[in-house]
C-alpha cells in the first residue's frame, strides 16, 4: 500500500505558503495531513508470484470501495445498497401456530430471532450476521445470542412474524416478487453483480473511503497510517518533491528542522549592499527585539493613534460598538516593506507569527599548511588511506 498527499491539497498549502510567506515545518505539514484521511490518498496493489496474483482486489463501481472477494462484495452491497435494487414490502399474514416462552435474542443489536427450533431462525441468523457483523468470527457472534424469557420480548416477535416481507425487484423491464430472501440474493448476483465491480491490479482512492472497505484492508490501511504517524518520512519526501514542483524552497533550523518556505535564508550585507532608510530601520528592529513578531514591529514602528473615544450610551437605543481604528499609511508601508523581505528570503517569518532576520553565513575556515616534506596523499578510488599519530598537531593522511 502506498500513502500519498491529495493533489489539491498540496497545491492549496503550497498556495498558502506563498500568500503568507511563512516558514513551515515540513514534518508538522506531514502530521498535519495524517490528521484527516480526506488529506491524503492511498493506492492498494496487487502482489504476483510469478505470473499468479496472490491476493485477488476487487473495485466496487457503484462506490469505489475495494474487496478482497466476490462473496465479500456481494455481502456489501446486499447491505448497503439493497433499496437500489429492490423494494420491500410487509403483508399480513397467519400468526406462528403453537405456543413459545421463550425466544433468542441478539445481544448486541437487540433484535429478536425467534425461538431456536423455528423453521426460519438459521435464516434470520446468518442473515443479521452478513448485514451487521460480517466483521465478527460467525461462531463469535452467535455466542453472543441470548434466550430471553420475557412475555413482551416473546409477543413481540409473535407480532412480527405475523407480517411476511414481499421483495419486488426494480430497474429491471419486468417487475418480479420474491417471498424469500435468498431468492432476492440468487437474483442480484446473476442479474446486477457483474456489471457493478471488476478485478483490478491496482487502485487509489481517497483515505476517507476506506471506511467501507474490506475489513482486512481497513486494517493494512490503519497500520500505515500509524506507521507514519510515528515516524512520517516516506510521506515528507514525497511532500518535498511536490512543493519543489511548485517553486518552494527548503532550508533547515538549527540544522535539524527543515521548514518550507516561499525563499531560502539569504543574509543582506547592508554594509555592502544599498538599502533604503525603511528597510534598514525594519531589518535593525527585527535584530533589537526578542522573540520579535510582525505585531511588535508595528508597535514599535508604527504605534496605532493611542486616543480612544469611548461611545455614551442613549437611554433606549442600543449600545453603540467602538469603531476598530484602521490600519495607517505607515502600518501599511511596514507590511509592504516585510513582505519583500520575507519573499526575498532576508527575513524569515515562522509559522508560529516569530521573525528573525536571514544570519551572516560562516566564514569556512582556511585549510591547514601541509607541513614540510609530508608525502602528498594518493588521489583515487583505490587508494587505501589512513590517519598516522598526529605530527605537530596535524593528522598526516598518506596511502597505505
Amino acid at each position: 500500500m502506498n500513502l500519498l498527499p491529495e493533489d489539491k491539497g498540496v497545491e492549496g498549502l503550497a498556495r498558502q505558503i506563498k500568500l503568507t510567506g511563512r516558514a513551515y515545518p515540513i514534518f508538522d505539514i506531514a502530521h498535519l495531513i495524517l490528521k484527516k484521511p480526506d488529506r491524503f490518498t492511498i493506492t492498494f496493489s496487487v502482489v504476483k508470484v510469478g505470473e499468479t496474483v496472490a491476493q485477488a482486489l476487487f473495485l466496487c463501481t457503484l462506490d469505489d470501495t475495494l474487496w478482497l472477494s466476490e462473496a465479500e462484495l456481494t455481502a456489501h452491497l446486499l447491505s448497503r445498497h439493497f433499496n437500489t435494487f429492490y423494494s420491500t414490502e410487509k403483508i399480513a399474514g397467519d400468526a406462528p401456530k403453537g405456543t413459545y416462552t421463550f425466544v433468542a435474542q441478539c445481544g448486541m443489536s437487540g433484535i429478536v430471532l425467534g425461538p431456536p427450533n423455528y423453521h426460519d431462525y438459521q435464516t434470520k441468523l446468518h442473515k443479521l450476521h452478513t448485514e451487521r457483523f460480517s466483521r465478527m468470527p460467525f461462531d463469535m457472534f452467535k455466542a453472543r445470542v441470548q434466550i430471553v424469557r420475557d412475555e413482551a420480548v416473546v409477543k413481540q416477535w409473535v407480532e412480527e412474524s405475523s407480517f411476511k416481507t414481499e421483495f419486488t425487484a426494480l430497474n429491471i423491464p419486468e417487475p418480479l416478487k420474491f417471498n424469500v430472501r435468498a431468492d432476492v440474493e440468487a437474483h442480484f448476483k446473476a442479474t446486477h453483480l457483474p456489471n457493478l465491480f471488476k478485478p483490478v491490479a491496482s487502485h487509489t482512492l481517497l483515505g476517507i473511503n476506506i471506511g467501507q472497505s474490506s475489513p482486512v484492508l481497513r486494517r493494512i490501511f490503519n497500520l500505515v497510517v500509524e506507521d507514519q504517524v510515528r515516524f512520517p518520512l516516506k510521506l515528507v519526501n514525497t511532500l518535498c518533491t511536490q512543493f519543489s514542483r511548485l517553486g518552494l524552497q527548503f532550508f533547515k533550523v538549527n540544522k535539524t528542522i527543515t521548514h518550507v518556505s516561499v525563499a531560502r535564508p539569504t543574509y543582506l550585507d547592508m554594509a555592502a549592499t544599498p538599502v533604503s532608510p525603511n528597510l534598514r530601520r525594519l531589518i535593525e528592529c527585527i535584530d533589537a527585539t526578542p522573540k520579535c513578531t510582525r505585531r511588535k514591529l508595528i508597535e514599535t514602528l508604527a504605534p496605532a493613534p493611542s486616543i480612544i473615544t469611548i461611545p455614551v450610551p442613549v437611554e433606549g437605543q442600543p449600545a453603540a460598538v467602538p469603531a476598530v481604528p484602521e490600519t495607517t499609511a505607515e502600518q501599511s508601508a511596514i507590511n509592504s516593506d516585510l513582505h519583500w523581505l520575507v519573499h526575498q528570503g532576508h527575513v524569515i517569518e515562522f509559522a508560529n507569527g516569530l521573525i528573525e532576520t536571514a544570519k551572516k553565513p560562516l566564514a569556512r575556515p582556511a585549510p591547514l599548511p601541509r607541513p614540510e616534506g609530508a608525502p602528498r596523499p594518493e588521489r583515487g578510488p583505490r587508494a587505501e588511506r589512513r590517519y598516522l599519530p598526529v605530527f605537530l598537531g596535524v593528522p598526516l593522511l598518506v596511502g597505505a
